[in-house]
């Protein structure tokens, strides 16, 4: 029984309430009801709001437009293609002399590709180069090679006591990185770390460390720490070249950043367009540590972006390229 002025819940023999003097009157069953009625409401109109958010939010997501995908493109691969902070120096003639590539079959497989390399590839490969190294469309795949035979031949820490030898379970020649390599005169175990090629002070290893355990590719789960496949191999080559040259962290990081792009334009893409449209950041604003993440770079986190893209509809329709981790 509750009090009819007030309502406060009364004993039910209570003829009056304590607390305004009023005659009780039996509400119980008719006050819980509008009450309940009225949480009722109150619930449902929350959750309504919160499915539908403010005004307009129910409707179906925008898609991305053609012209958004190019001004994209542009940014994660630009048509000038992308200056790395190191020289080539005479490491393809190095390359060469040991073995680690076979030039015949090397330039064959360009040649049967349907993409002769051209005058400025064959100089790096057989001459040497001071000029910057920059990474464009069109040598993205020569470089993946040439430094998948770099990082696979030189002699570092990294492969001969980090997580290659860690997790090969004494079988180090069954990775992608090792037994998929193809392109040299000699066999890839026996040119497997055999050669100290490209010479670092202890503390460009440190860096090289630091950055090598945190860049990762999406066609797996491991950083370049751990070079399983050859784009992983490859970019060991890469920042290893970069570190004995003096580069920065970050410079290693950004390039890194592009260098995946080239290697991986459809996810870089699709990363892009995340970014973009979730953080509103442009794809050249990105911090190289949080493109070439485990959060966004990996296989696992960047399947997370895909599902993102895709709920919001917002998954481009481009061609894919070829991310192989092969030498085709």
């Amino acid at each position: 029984m509750y009090c009819q002025y007030c309502g406060v819940k009364l004993p039910d023999e209570a003829r009056e309430c304590d607390i305004c003097g009023q005659p009780a009157a039996k509400r119980g069953r008719g006050a819980a009801v509008a009450v309940i009625a009225l949480a009722f409401i109150i619930l449902m109109v929350g959750i309504t709001w919160s499915q539908q958010g403010p005004a307009g939010a129910n409707a179906a997501p925008a898609a991305i437009t053609p012209q958004e995908i190019a001004a994209l493109q542009a940014q994660v691969n630009p048509a000038e293609g992308y200056q790395l902070p190191a020289v080539p120096g005479d490491l393809g003639p190095r390359l060469l002399a040991l073995g680690a590539i076979d030039y015949d079959r090397f330039v064959q497989l360009y040649e049967r590709s349907g993409r002769p390399l051209n005058d400025a590839q064959l100089t790096i490969l057989t001459e040497g180069s001071d000029e910057p190294l920059v990474i464009n469309r069109e040598n993205a795949h020569f470089l993946l090679n040439l430094f998948w035979a770099a990082g696979l031949a030189n002699q570092n820490p990294i492969l001969t006591e980090g997580a290659m030898v860690q997790y090969g379970a004494g079988e180090v020649g069954r990775f992608a990185s090792t037994g998929g390599w193809t392109l040299g005169q000699r066999p890839a175990m026996e040119l497997y770390a055999s050669r100290p090629l490209i010479f670092l002070t202890r503390e460009q290893q440190a860096l090289l460390e630091r950055v090598a355990a945190n860049v990762y590719r999406p066609c797996c789960n491991n950083p370049a720490a751990f070079p399983d496949c050859n784009h992983g191999m490859a970019m060991l080559g890469l920042l290893e070249l970069m570190a004995a040259q003096g580069a920065t962290e970050d410079e290693m990081y950004e390039a890194a950043k592009y260098i995946n792009a080239f290697w991986f334009p459809q996810q870089a893409l699709e990363t892009a367009i995340f970014f973009q449209a979730d953080q509103n950041l442009a794809y050249a604003d990105v911090d190289g540590r949080l493109a070439t993440g485990p959060e966004f770079f990996s296989a696992t986190g960047f399947q997370k972006t895909y599902q993102w893209l895709a709920a919001n509809g917002k998954l481009p329709q481009t061609p894919n390229g070829n991310n192989s981790c092969s030498v085709s």
